[in-house]
C-alpha cells in the first residue's frame, strides 16, 4: 500500500528541515510513500496574495497526512486553517529529556494534549472603539469533551499512569469551569485516576518537578504555552514534534518556528521535524518503523553529530545522515 503525503516545507528552516524528514522516511524500506508538496507561508502570499493557496488545501485535504515545516510572519494565516483542512481536534506534544543532551530536567517524559479548536484561537477580535479592542474565548462541552477523551485513551495506550487536567477555573469560571467539569466527566465516566492544576502553578511545579507528571490535557493557549515552557526543560524547541489529529487525517509539525536568524545557513536541527516524521509513521500504523525512526535520533542526539543548537558544529544534512546511518 502507498501513502500520499502532502509536504509543506513553509518557510525559513522549514525549507530545511522538511526535506531532512522526507530523506529519512524515504529511506524506510518496509513503507512506501508518495510525496506531494504544496506551497504556503511569507514568499507565497508575497507572490499570490495567499499565505496558504487553495491548492495547497487540497493537496492536504487528499493525502493520508500531512508534513508541515514553518511559517513566518504568516503563521496564524497558515497553520490554524491547515489544521482545520485536516479535521484536526487534538494536537498531540511529547516533552522528552534525551541521554547525552545538557537538560535542565533529565528526567521530564510529559505529553501535552492539546485542544486545537477554539479557546482564544478562534480568531473572534474586535475593535469596539479607538483604543479597545477585544478578544472572545469559546469552550464548548463538546470540543472539552473530545479532547479528554483523546487524552486519557492516549494515556491508556501509551502506557502512562498519571493525567493532569490543566485549567484556570478559579478566574474564567465559565469557560474553563466547563472544560474542568466536562473533563473531569470523562475521567469519572471511566473510572480513571486524574488530577486537576491552575495553569499557572503548573508552569511553576513543571520548572520544578517535571517527573510528576506524564499526561497533561489543556486548553488550546495553555497547551501551546506549556509545551513550548517544557522545551526550555529538555534542550530547546528543536527537539520538541507535535501532531494535529483528525478523524480521518492528520498533520505533522515540529513546534520550534521558521527561525529567520538561521534560516539558509543550513545548520537548522532536524531532530523535531523527524521525531513528527516517526509520529506520522505510528499515526498511519507503523509502531515498529516510528519506533526505529526515534530510537536512530536519540542515537544521534546521545553521541553526535549534532547541531549548533545543541553545542556541536554539525549541519542539517549531516545530522540527518547520521539518522539514516543509524537506520
Amino acid at each position: 500500500m502507498t501513502h500520499e503525503i502532502a509536504v509543506i516545507p513553509g518557510d525559513g528552516i522549514g525549507q530545511e528541515v522538511t526535506p531532512a524528514a522526507v530523506k529519512v522516511l524515504e529511506a524506510i524500506e518496509t513503507v512506501d510513500f508518495e510525496f506531494v508538496e504544496g506551497e504556503a507561508g511569507d514568499a507565497v502570499k508575497d507572490e499570490t496574495g495567499e499565505a496558504l493557496p487553495q491548492e495547497t488545501r487540497e493537496i492536504a485535504a487528499d493525502a493520508d497526512a500531512t508534513l508541515f515545516g514553518a511559517a513566518g510572519e504568516t503563521a496564524a494565516d497558515v497553520i490554524l486553517p491547515l489544521r482545520d483542512v485536516v479535521g484536526s481536534f487534538a494536537n498531540v506534544r511529547p516533552a522528552r529529556s534525551y541521554p547525552g543532551l545538557d537538560a535542565v530536567q533529565p528526567d521530564t517524559d510529559i505529553v501535552f494534549i492539546r485542544e486545537n479548536t477554539e479557546g482564544v484561537y478562534t480568531g473572534i477580535e474586535s475593535e469596539i472603539t479607538e483604543g479597545v479592542r477585544t478578544l472572545t474565548r469559546v469552550i464548548t462541552a463538546e470540543a472539552s469533551r473530545d479532547i479528554a477523551e483523546y487524552g486519557f485513551d492516549y494515556a491508556k495506550q501509551n502506557g502512562y499512569e498519571d493525567v493532569t487536567i490543566a485549567h484556570k477555573a478559579n478566574v474564567m469560571r465559565q469557560t474553563d469551569g466547563l472544560f474542568l467539569e466536562t473533563a473531569e466527566a470523562v475521567a469519572e465516566d471511566r473510572g480513571a485516576d486524574y488530577d486537576t492544576a491552575l495553569m499557572d502553578a503548573l508552569a511553576m511545579h513543571l520548572v520544578m518537578t517535571p517527573e510528576e507528571y506524564d499526561v497533561i490535557v489543556c486548553p488550546n493557549l495553555a497547551g501551546d504555552m506549556l509545551s513550548d515552557l517544557s522545551a526550555g526543560l529538555v534542550g530547546g524547541l528543536g527537539l520538541l514534534p507535535s501532531a494535529n489529529i483528525g478523524e480521518e487525517n492528520a498533520l505533522f509539525e515540529p513546534v520550534h518556528g521558521s527561525a529567520p536568524d538561521i534560516a539558509g545557513k543550513g545548520v537548522a536541527n532536524p531532530s523535531a521535524m523527524i521525531l513528527s516524521a516517526a509520529m506520522l509513521l505510528e499515526h498511519l500504523g507503523y509502531d515498529e518503523e516510528g519506533d526505529q525512526v526515534r530510537t536512530a535520533v536519540e542515537s544521534v542526539l546521545e553521541s553526535g553529530p549534532r547541531t549548533p543548537d545543541l553545542g556541536g558544529d554539525a549541519g542539517t544534512t549531516a545530522v540527518t545522515d547520521a539518522v539514516i546511518d543509524e537506520l
